[in-house]
């Protein structure tokens, strides 16, 4: 049932309240939770939609520092936790931003809409969890499940006996796993879509766009096809690669973003990512660099994830 509260709507999953916000929680918004006990309640990812006042609860979990998962803790003088490698950026603004890896002018700017349109001021009071931590608000268990990838400290919560995994920025969008942080690594997010894979759930559910999803079929169709943009940017990245080019050459072409999307972080984000799929694809012996800093695909490499088996 639907709930209409100021600002939001909440969506009930057995035990766990999903608030979505505006905008079928699409940034700037999110979707948060709140998980009550017996003895005690849990909002995980108090979003933009909960900076005026949300739902009282007695423990705060983040999935990963980043501004729109914390916008609303603003509202909750209560204990937060985030995963330990996520700390030190919860706890600081300046370090979150530093994060971004944004050029100096472009930084100050992050900072400004952080703290006027995010009030992110940061949470030097905040506590650290480790993969497996189990919040117990009695009857009922968030357990917290490392998925490190988009940020080194991303996490899911898994919430007991309901059989809700929330997934947070695995959030199955057409657009794609994004791995274009400073501390953000595309070998730890295949890991962590792996993982995903193998949990058992009645109902998965993303920070943003796509809401939750109804059992484990439906979730790994979905799961596949936004593991399959990864392959898409390592397709698009050989077929640039057919004459030797440069990473800014790669930046420019862009894997990542489409060309009318503009920002100082684009190329950035291009960079870092079309760095971690040479990475990936030199390891394979995909691409090689003819000489420094100039890269070409391999003629005729045939693709052993995607070649047909010997008859």
């Amino acid at each position: 049932m639907d709930t209409p509260t100021a600002g939001y709507t909440v969506v009930e999953y057995g035990g766990v309240s999903a608030i979505e916000g505006a905008d079928r929680s699409a940034y700037p918004y999110g979707r948060s939770l709140l998980v009550r006990g017996r003895d005690s309640s849990l909002v995980v990812d108090p979003s933009l939609s909960l900076a005026d006042g949300g739902p009282p609860a007695d423990v705060v979990a983040v999935s990963h520092a980043h501004e729109d998962h914390i916008a609303g803790l603003r509202s909750y003088d209560v204990p937060v936790h985030v995963h330990e490698r996520d700390l030190e950026a919860l706890r600081s603004r300046e370090t979150l931003i530093a994060g971004f890896g944004l050029p100096p002018e472009a930084a100050a700017e992050a900072e400004t809409v952080l703290r006027d349109q995010f009030h992110v001021a940061g949470r030097p009071d905040a506590l650290g969890f480790t993969d497996g931590a189990v919040f117990d608000l009695g009857g009922r268990t968030v357990t917290a499940v490392h998925l490190p990838g988009h940020t080194a400290g991303h996490s899911g919560f898994l919430i007991e006996p309901d059989g809700f995994f929330f997934i947070a920025d695995i959030d199955l969008t057409s657009f794609g796993p994004y791995y274009g942080d400073v501390d953000s690594s595309l070998a730890d997010f295949d890991a962590s879509l792996h993982r995903c894979r193998e949990i058992e759930a009645r109902w998965y559910g993303t920070a943003h766009q796509k809401g939750v999803i109804d059992g484990p079929a439906e979730f790994r169709r979905r799961l596949d096809a936004y593991a399959d943009v990864v392959q898409q940017r390592d397709a698009t990245l050989l077929d640039f690669l057919r004459e030797p080019r440069t990473l800014r050459q790669i930046a420019e072409h862009r894997l990542v973003y489409r060309a009318h999307v503009r920002g100082s972080h684009v190329e950035l984000v291009e960079q870092r990512t079309a760095t971690q799929h040479l990475e990936r694809l030199r390891r394979e012996g995909r691409i090689t660099e003819v000489e420094q800093g100039l890269f070409r695909a391999v003629p005729g490499h045939r693709d052993p994830r995607t070649a047909a088996p010997p008859i």
